[in-house]
């Protein structure tokens, strides 16, 4: 099927970092869009890394839109330091940029997020919280629309340490965050998806990798046991011999089962609205 990409920047100049590209499909048939957050342990990756995926949705009749954010990196002269409260300001304003295009196609403002990594937590935080309740800096053009819900895939599910924590992956956490752990503990606390557990959440799929070595699922499903008891439909599934952040493709058979989980759980969610 065809579709058209164009890219969309959040500023005028440009501004690294702060634009997403858009997947319209040469039909829209499915009243859910996905918008995408690409991982990369907050210092890396690229929007075009979900481009393979957009592809895909666009196939099916999906509207698809992946975002660039900020790096993190430190602070140099004439630069601040780039954080995740800067991030999540960035993914913010390209979500709201997203709800405004969307409008423009008289599309309905139903909207699946899609994270990975890195990506899959700050995904999170704009899935469960309200704009500006982790400390960010919120620039909005529309009403805040509420995804309707979440596809995470290798999602931490707090920001303050656990046992044996990969010391990597703690690392990159202290970095993003600005400071060290003992220096702000209440901040990581503010940048915990289970800070955020409550009724108005929207349904979350966690999509998680056998082979997992940063974020151990049994977290999250104690995120999926909550919403349960809430009776909100969210769910986990752990993908035999896959590894963290494998779901970038869908050539391999366990990426092609993901994205059909992926798939039906979206429809079943847009059918339920």
């Amino acid at each position: 099927m065809p579709f058209c990409y164009q890219s969309y920047y959040l500023d005028f100049p440009l501004q690294s970092g702060r634009v997403l590209d858009l997947f319209k499909p040469e039909q829209i048939r499915e009243d859910t869009a996905v918008f995408f957050v690409h991982g990369g342990g907050w210092q890396a990756g690229s929007r075009s890394n979900f481009h393979p995926l957009m592809e895909k949705l666009n196939q099916q009749g999906f509207l698809c839109a992946s975002t660039d954010y900020r790096l993190v990196a430190p602070s140099l002269p004439g630069n601040p330091c780039i954080t995740i409260l800067d991030q999540l300001s960035d993914i913010r304003q390209a979500y709201d940029a997203f709800c405004c295009i969307m409008k423009e196609l008289d599309r309905p403002l139903n909207i699946a997020v899609f994270g990975s990594s890195a990506g899959a937590h700050l995904a999170s935080l704009l899935l469960c919280t309200d704009p500006g309740e982790c400390g960010e800096v919120c620039k909005q053009e529309t009403h805040w629309s509420k995804p309707v819900c979440g596809l995470l895939q290798s999602t931490p599910a707090t920001f303050t340490p656990w046992p044996n924590i990969f010391p990597h992956i703690w690392s990159s956490m202290q970095q993003a965050a600005g400071c060290t752990y003992d220096a702000n503990p209440e901040l990581f606390q503010r940048l915990s998806l289970n800070q955020y557990i409550r009724p108005d959440n929207p349904p979350l799929f966690f999509l998680e990798a056998e082979n997992e070595h940063m974020f151990p699922a049994r977290m999250n499903q104690k995120i999926v046991d909550m919403h349960r008891n809430m009776n909100i439909p969210s769910k986990l599934k752990i993908y035999p011999d896959a590894e963290h952040g494998f779901l970038y493709a869908a050539s391999r058979p366990v990426q092609i089962e993901a994205l059909n989980d992926l798939i039906e759980f979206v429809r079943r969610d847009s059918n339920s609205c």
